[in-house]
């Protein structure tokens, strides 16, 4: 049974390069950003980072300019198999409604999972915030976050591209949507 008082919001950082991978390399999730959202009050809960060791991929120059995030950083993270246990433990994630900021959070979820033989972390309810935004404000196509985030007159909180801080923006657009 999905429980509908609060949504999960979740932004994941992968890591990436300017370019091609390096041979052998695949992205892979870093950072998984969580801020939940109670549903009767529209108030976001505290924004979390779960850092995710790679096994497959290092943090290039590049993925720490974006991110902030360096393979120091990650290398004290879970192995992403602790991660999603994780979710599922303190977050319920499996027993709620999920929300991200387009497919790809979700898509990176379900192709890490079936590639390491994890079990899901997440309920089959999911959100496109992404998609939900552009069609409640009629615009002609989709727009990214830190756009959303401006067209509703508020300014990013915290720094882009860290999950935890995209999650808690995300958070505050859906929060905006499910009171329209």
């Amino acid at each position: 049974m999905i429980a509908l008082d609060e949504v999960l919001v979740a932004d994941v950082e992968s890591t990436c390069w300017e370019g091609t991978p390096p041979a052998g390399e695949i992205s892979e999730i870093i950072e998984i950003g969580i801020c939940p959202i109670e549903v009767a009050t529209g108030k976001r809960g505290e924004r979390r980072s779960i850092l995710v060791r790679p096994s497959r991929s290092s943090v290039s120059p590049f993925c720490t300019q974006l991110t902030t995030l360096t393979q120091a950083d990650v290398n004290e993270g879970l192995p992403f198999a602790e991660a999603c246990a994780v979710l599922r433990k303190e977050f319920r994630s499996d027993r709620r409604v999920w929300a991200s900021y387009g497919d790809y959070d979700r898509k990176m979820f379900e192709r890490q999972c079936a590639d390491f033989g994890v079990r899901y972390p997440f309920g089959p309810r999911h959100l496109n915030v992404k998609t939900l935004f552009a069609l409640t404000h009629a615009l002609p196509r989709e727009v990214g976050m830190a756009e959303a985030v401006r067209l509703t007159g508020r300014k990013i909180d915290g720094t882009h591209h860290r999950g935890h801080d995209d999650a808690y923006n995300i958070a505050g657009l859906l929060v905006g949507l499910l009171r329209r």
